[in-house]
């Protein structure tokens, strides 16, 4: 295989990369870091993958383990943060009901434990198969379809509760009050 174009494939995937690491990681700081460091090691080592078409499975995968090296990293070595809370993400340029739509499942998702987000955002946003996010965890295919499942299922109950809340109080103002 010819070696790709390093700015082609930053070009093609770096956004994707970027999302998936924010989803993981709750933070730009460590998600621009996360994705920085994917396409570093890519620089270093992409000359070794022999298939051009696995380029964007490698580039999560190595994500992935990045970020679990991370992980690992942070629990024996809490890092405490003097800056208060982050800032939020800028608002998304679009209509309205798209916004407050993305932000709620957005969120939602972030409720969810991190062994079933990521088959979740792996299948749902980044489109990989089952056997490709089989091979990034490392897991047997069957385990993913029962994360996604379970996960869709804790996703759903989320997103019910949430619309619940919101129906309840907007009740009570049409009736007048409070019950």
């Amino acid at each position: 295989m010819g070696a790709p174009d390093f700015e082609r494939i930053v070009d093609a995937h770096y956004m994707a990369l970027y999302r998936f690491a924010l989803s993981l990681s709750h933070s730009e700081a460590a998600a621009a870091d996360l994705t920085q460091q994917t396409f570093y090691l890519w620089a270093s080592r992409g000359h070794q993958l022999r298939e051009e078409s696995k380029v964007k499975s490698w580039l999560f995968t190595t994500l992935y383990r990045e970020f679990l090296g991370m992980h690992r990293r942070e629990s024996r070595f809490p890092h405490a943060d003097l800056d208060g809370e982050t800032a939020e993400l800028p608002a998304e340029c679009g209509s309205v009901a798209d916004s407050i739509d993305g932000a709620t499942v957005v969120a939602a998702l972030r409720q969810i434990d991190e062994i079933f987000r990521v088959p979740l955002t792996l299948f749902y946003l980044e489109q990989f198969s089952y056997r490709e996010i089989a091979a990034m965890l490392d897991i047997p295919a069957g385990t993913v379809m029962s994360r996604l499942s379970r996960g869709k299922m804790m996703l759903r109950k989320i997103l019910l509760q949430e619309r619940d809340a919101k129906i309840i109080p907007m009740r009570r103002t049409a009736e007048g009050g409070a019950r």
